[in-house]
Order: C-alpha cells, then structure tokens, then sequence
C-alpha cells in the first residue's frame, strides 16, 4: 500500500478536517461506558513540549500494526480513505480488533499529522480503542510498517471534545515534526445518539527502528 501526500494545506486543510470532523464525532453508538481521561493528561497540563525532543522524520511506509502495552493493544492497521458523502470511512466492524489509517494523509513517522482511527466499541463489545481514555502522558505507541521499520511515539495528552466543540485545526493540522493522532468516540453517551464526542490521543514520534 502506498502513501499520497496529505492535500491538507491552509484553508483547503481546515475544510476537510471540518468533513472528517463530521464523521469522527458522529461514528460509535452501541453503549457502555469506556475510560475517561484526567485533566491531568489535558494538552498543557505538563507544560510544552520541547521541539528538539521529536525523532528524526522517517520516509513515507504504510502502517501494518499498532501497538500499546499500557493498554493491551496489539492490532492489524488497514488503510481508509473517504465515502461518497467525503466523510472518513470506518474500519470494519466485523473485526473490533483493526484500527483504520487515513491513506490520504502522511504515514506515521513522516513530518506532519498521521491520523489512526478505531472504534470504542461494537455490538459485540469493547474495540480497539475502548482504552484510550486510560492512557498517559509519556505511554509508547509502537507502529510498525509496511518497510518493516517501526516507529516509535510517546503519548503528549488525551483530551475528550465534544461534538459540538471539536478542534478541528488543532486535531488534523498538519504539524512541522513527526506527530500521531488516535481517535475513537467518548464522553457522554445517550441511547438515541450514542457517543456525544471523541477521545484524541496526541503524540510525537521519539525513534525509529530501521528496517530488518
């Protein structure tokens, strides 16, 4: 699988974030109750993060697999681009345990935003980012790629938005270093809507294991 560089730029970027954004705070209506983050994962909670800390970019390299251990996670990344309507397809809910890439955008460990979506949960129960609200600042995130190099990320803040609210700019935007964003839906949930917002996971990448 390859990677298309992101047409993500300026006004052009805020405009389909604001599409993506339609979708990500809409997905994930089947109940229960997944971890909250603490204010004290917020962005800004720890203070800034040091620019000179990020790892050195990598080239372009589909991700294959997520990893998480501080949660559990060990999934199977397929590639998801958009739907007829322009809005961020889904991973399939046939397997709760596969988290989805945004193929449009940069692979993780490139200089800018990649973005990895997945479902909290499914009619079968918790997914693959049922946990996300139970990380903090400093956990790894391993993602390896299709070049069979692993980039390694280290989690900066988790923050909970509502979907009337969403930072769209803030979430996509493409950053000037190697960054990663985790989304599922979170925060309040109602039986006639489902889901009232989204879990955002922030992180920068550290390193890199070159190919075997």
């Amino acid at each position: 699988m390859g990677a298309r560089r992101s047409p993500w730029t300026g006004a052009a970027l805020l405009g389909a974030a604001v599409v993506l954004g339609a979708w990500l705070v809409q997905d994930g209506s089947r109940g229960g109750q997944p971890p909250a983050p603490s204010p004290a994962e917020a962005l800004g909670a720890g203070g800034p993060r040091p620019a000179a800390l990020s790892g050195t970019p990598m080239g372009a390299s589909a991700p294959v697999r997520i990893s998480i251990p501080a949660i559990g996670v060990d999934a199977p990344v397929t590639g998801v681009g958009l739907d007829g309507e322009g809005h961020l397809a889904t991973p399939s809910e046939q397997d709760r345990n596969l988290a989805g890439w945004y193929r449009g955008g940069v692979t993780p460990g490139q200089k800018g935003t990649a973005l990895l979506a997945g479902h909290v949960d499914t009619a079968e129960g918790p997914a693959v980012f049922y946990g996300l609200g139970a990380l903090h600042r400093g956990d790894r995130i391993d993602v390896a790629r299709a070049d069979r190099s692993t980039a390694w990320f280290m989690v900066d803040a988790i923050e909970v938005y509502p979907r009337t609210a969403f930072p769209d700019k803030q979430v996509y935007g493409q950053a000037p270093d190697p960054q990663l964003r985790l989304i599922t839906c979170g925060g309040d949930y109602r039986k006639d809507t489902g889901y009232q917002g989204n879990v955002v996971v922030y992180a920068h990448l550290t390193g890199h294991r070159r190919p075997a």
